[in-house]
């Protein structure tokens, strides 16, 4: 079958690759710029970070956060399903598990936007008849040569009627998300406005219920039937951010996905201490464990 030829052919990093093949509805949220297949199944894709950013650049604009490099990682290896996979627009991508490993030093924020550039490799891919129906993927994150992250990644696509089926029509009547309690004060999770605080404070001193906005015009783009994963990888990072009285500063993530998350009932966060560089954070939903993540951290 042939592969889908690009809607519009420009130069890299004039423009945006289509918002649609990226699951994205706005385009500033949009990151990628351009792909181009290196071998039977690698690939470079091109991007740009901006200066500025809601939530993945520091408060004083000095540094580009780690989960921007996972939100890269994720919208190449949507793109790359999409366009050379020949995945359909329409088609569910279901996080199973994501690692990313970041190098503080290589984040800095420069006098123009970073152009980084990803080498990904897909592997282990799995068809259900012609179509891709999960996979792995590999990405090598370079800005002006030196390496920034490293990231592995397994997902599974699922049709539209796969996907209303397994939600037991979830996806087609989403339930209204419950409102968000007050959430912990901005500065103590390297935020600046209340509504991009995600947790709110418990009983105990490492242990949060999840705030679930979903006018929140990044981590809800568009409209969803469950809490998206960036939302709890940003849950993960506040949560270290707060226990540790902002001393350690996340740059890695290993996060396994194991149910969906959903807005009508309560998401609690906890935080369990591994060593002195690693933390294990857990979101649990009724008697379900939602997802764990382990987050290396480095001292401030």
């Amino acid at each position: 079958m042939p592969r889908p030829r690009r809607r519009v052919e420009t130069p890299s990093m004039t423009a945006t690759v289509a918002r649609e093949l990226v699951h994205r509805a706005a385009v500033a949220e949009t990151l990628l710029t351009d792909w181009k297949r290196t071998d039977p199944d690698r690939f470079q894709v091109s991007a740009q970070w901006p200066r500025a950013h809601e939530l993945h650049v520091s408060c004083d604009r000095t540094a580009y956060d780690p989960l921007l490099v996972v939100e890269t990682v994720r919208q190449s290896g949507t793109l790359i399903a999409h366009t050379e996979y020949d995945v359909p627009l329409g088609h569910q991508f279901v996080l199973d598990e994501l690692r990313v490993e970041t190098s503080a030093r290589h984040l800095a924020v420069g006098v123009l936007p970073a152009e980084p550039i990803l080498d990904i490799a897909f592997t282990d891919v799995r068809h259900r008849g012609t179509r891709m129906a999960a996979a792995r993927y590999t990405a090598e994150v370079r800005c002006a040569g030196e390496q920034v992250a490293y990231a592995d990644v397994g997902f599974t696509c699922l049709s539209t009627a796969v996907y209303e089926r397994l939600r037991a029509g979830r996806a087609t009547d989403p339930a209204s998300a419950r409102p968000p309690r007050a959430g912990l004060p901005p500065e103590g999770v390297a935020r600046v406005r209340p509504a991009d605080v995600v947790l709110s404070p418990t009983d105990g001193p490492d242990r949060w219920e999840l705030r679930v906005d979903t006018a929140h015009p990044v981590f809800f783009d568009h409209p969803l039937d469950h809490v998206p994963g960036m939302l709890l990888l940003e849950a993960a990072r506040q949560a270290v951010l707060w226990w540790s009285d902002r001393k350690r500063e996340p740059v890695s993530y290993h996060a396994r996905f194991h149910r969906y998350a959903e807005l009508d009932s309560p998401v609690w966060i906890a935080l369990t201490c591994q060593d002195d560089a690693t933390l294990q954070v857990v979101g649990e939903q009724g008697e379900s464990t939602i997802f764990e993540c382990l987050v290396g951290t480095t001292e401030r």
